[in-house]
């Protein structure tokens, strides 16, 4: 890894949610990405949704970056390492440009910027507004001088004439620059629904493309790429790799990925893979039968809007049902463990899961769980030593019924809701199920106590009963 973060870089954000920096930010990687220019996308926040979205308008792998799950440190060798063979880093905010968890602005999308030294671009919703624009950017410019608020992209403008009227306010009370004027369009190219835009696994045809015309067309790229390349050049602390990699410890790890479960941070994937495990990927909706694995991880994702094919597949519930009882280490998030109940109530309908767990998830209409959290380990598990401290987040609209009023529970949650009152992390046999999702970088030891209980369960296999692994190891 290099000793210094120095690509070119740029952090994209907005006002608040729903102002459009999302589409802005997939357009202006793809236009980039179409004009020769290598483009490495990151997402400040714990959201799999706009970084998968982001993946595919880059064509690299995008990262996660939050200050509450990583350390300043880690942020700043993640955009190194990712970013050391790419022309441009593009970094799309959350939320409002000052918006964190307390009034201090704590885990916001101005302080990644100053920790990643990132010039800042702001995508400012115009709709219904136009002099006062220019007021709310002054604030933003003088709320903290710190933050390099270099240019502004105005979003859904209406005419000639609100154009004309909000850009020369602009020019008239701010040394910002305007970047582009983005009109408003008659349809979202990616509609929204309950947790987010809609799945890119659930689209046929390439929305991005449109996107990216409509930046190529009402924004100025080279002044973008003038931006990113005044962001100063940042020594690294350390500059050792993210992982300790261990020898091959001759184990298969199954990777749920599909349309159905598909939220994994890339760290959580490569921290596995530096403990020593191959990674198998598969589908809960189209395999019949589990590969032949030592352990399971199962993301989150969107079961309840694949409920009927995963019920369907009776076979491949049956497999991780008996895998479950033949003590198979599992670890699950959110999506994972609905996966692993009885059933998925959804939309006034029953759908049979894999039967592994004994309760039944409900899917409401409101969040039952959403934001960050801060967990104590209270109960013996196979993954986490009594008395870790772990930070995580959660968002799901699902909520758990019929578990019996004595289950135990592995974590403690201060904030958070988790499984229902502050308690999470539900443990069966070799089982760990949790709506706490977790990010690799931020809770050491994770990955390598995954491959640990995959080595000990296949030490208790029968040679004969996995004659394929032997191939492999």
């Amino acid at each position: 890894m290099r000793s210094t973060l120095s690509c070119p870089r740029l952090l994209v954000a907005g006002l608040s949610g729903g102002g459009g920096k999302t589409m802005v930010s997939l357009g202006l990687a793809r236009a980039l990405r179409d004009e020769g220019c290598t483009v490495q996308t990151f997402k400040k926040g714990p959201d799999y949704i706009d970084a998968q979205w982001l993946t595919l308008a880059s064509g690299r792998p995008t990262s996660n970056l939050d200050p509450f799950l990583l350390s300043a440190l880690q942020m700043r060798q993640v955009v190194a390492l990712r970013s050391q063979d790419a022309d441009l880093a593009l970094v799309e905010g959350n939320r409002g440009l000052y918006d964190g968890k307390d009034v201090q602005g704590s885990c916001s999308s101005a302080e990644l910027a100053k920790l990643l030294h990132c010039p800042v671009v702001v995508v400012v919703d115009c709709t219904k507004v136009t002099r006062t624009v220019a007021a709310l950017v002054l604030g933003l410019v003088h709320f903290d001088p710190e933050v390099s608020i270099a240019g502004v992209i105005l979003n859904r403008m209406a005419g000639c004439r609100h154009r004309k009227v909000v850009r020369q306010s602009i020019e008239a009370y701010t040394n910002v620059p305007v970047l582009g004027e983005i009109p408003k369009l008659k349809e979202n190219p990616i509609p929204e629904r309950h947790m987010g835009l809609t799945s890119h696994a659930e689209w046929t045809s390439d929305p991005l493309a449109t996107l990216a015309a409509v930046v190529r067309q009402n924004v100025n790229l080279d002044a973008c790429r003038a931006i990113a390349r005044s962001a100063p050049a940042v020594p690294l602390e350390d500059a050792s790799p993210l992982f300790l990699v261990r020898p091959p410890q001759g184990v298969r790890i199954g990777v749920a990925l599909d349309a159905a479960l598909w939220f994994y941070y890339q760290e959580n994937l490569e921290a596995l893979r530096a403990a020593g495990a191959e990674l198998i990927p598969f589908s809960l909706l189209h395999d019949q039968e589990l590969p032949p694995i030592h352990a399971l991880y199962l993301g989150g994702g969107f079961p309840e809007t694949l409920a009927q094919g995963l019920s369907a597949n009776a076979s491949m519930r049956a497999s991780v049902r008996q895998a479950v009882e033949q003590g198979m280490p599992v670890y699950a998030e959110c999506g994972g463990l609905m996966y692993l109940a009885r059933e998925l109530h959804f939309q006034g309908q029953i759908y049979p899961m894999s039967g592994a767990l004994p309760f039944a998830t409900t899917v409401c209409t409101r969040p039952q769980g959403h934001g960050y959290v801060s967990a104590t380990v209270v109960a013996p598990n196979p993954f986490f030593p009594v008395g870790t401290r772990l930070c995580g987040h959660e968002f799901h609209y699902s909520r758990c019924a019929g578990l019996d009023s004595g289950a135990a529970f592995v974590l403690q949650l201060d904030p958070g809701e988790g499984m229902g009152a502050g308690q999470d992390g539900f443990v069966w046999r070799n089982v760990f199920a949790a709506y706490t999702h977790i990010h690799a970088l931020g809770v050491p030891g994770w990955a390598e106590a995954l491959v640990a209980a995959a080595v000990q369960f296949a030490a208790c296999l029968p040679h004969e009963s996995l004659p394929d692994l032997r191939l492999h190891t």
